[in-house]
């Protein structure tokens, strides 16, 4: 899915909704969100708790993990978290060569999101491209079809945009 609309529009309300219910309604589900820049994670992880905090849902646990991440946090990030947030870097050199210890997350995992997705261009998003590609792989490994969201304000024409930045068929 692409939510491609104008800058604070309510994109992020276009995934947030989907992934808290998804975690209200089954305890074991997690999601992974993408962002380009630490800042945007950052505000996507308070977002995300000022939401959780809001609706009472005790059993979410978003945890960023990133490069400034303390190996304590880390470590709880990996076992207790159900909303990972993290970067195409953190994922490529942290979670997927460790991939079987996060087999709980990436067994549950039910929603990939990619935020501000115009970035992944050029060698940059080549790059991200595949490792996007490996994490779904990995996911199929534990039994997981997460669905992917994508989001960007900017993108010129969505539905090409993510077709490639993910090798899947156009859905238009």
């Amino acid at each position: 899915v692409v939510v491609a609309t104008g800058t604070s529009s309510g994109k992020s309300l276009g995934y947030q909704l989907p992934v808290l219910t998804t975690l209200a309604q089954d305890p074991t589900a997690c999601a992974v969100y993408l962002t380009p820049t630490k800042a945007l994670g950052s505000d996507q992880l308070q977002a995300t708790l000022r939401m959780v905090q809001a609706a009472g849902l005790e059993g979410t646990h978003p945890a960023p993990y990133d490069g400034d991440t303390a190996p304590q946090d880390r470590v709880w990030a990996r076992e207790h978290a159900n909303i990972l947030l993290t970067n195409p870097d953190m994922l490529h050199r942290s979670v997927l060569p460790s991939h079987d210890r996060w087999q709980a997350l990436l067994r549950s995992l039910r929603y990939v999101v990619i935020d501000e997705c115009h970035v992944y261009r050029g060698v940059f998003g080549a790059h991200v491209s595949l490792v996007l590609r490996r994490l779904l792989r990995v996911a199929r490994r534990y039994g997981a079809e997460p669905a992917v969201v994508l989001a960007s304000a900017t993108v010129a024409d969505p539905a090409d945009h993510a077709s490639r930045l993910l090798d899947a068929p156009d859905r238009k």
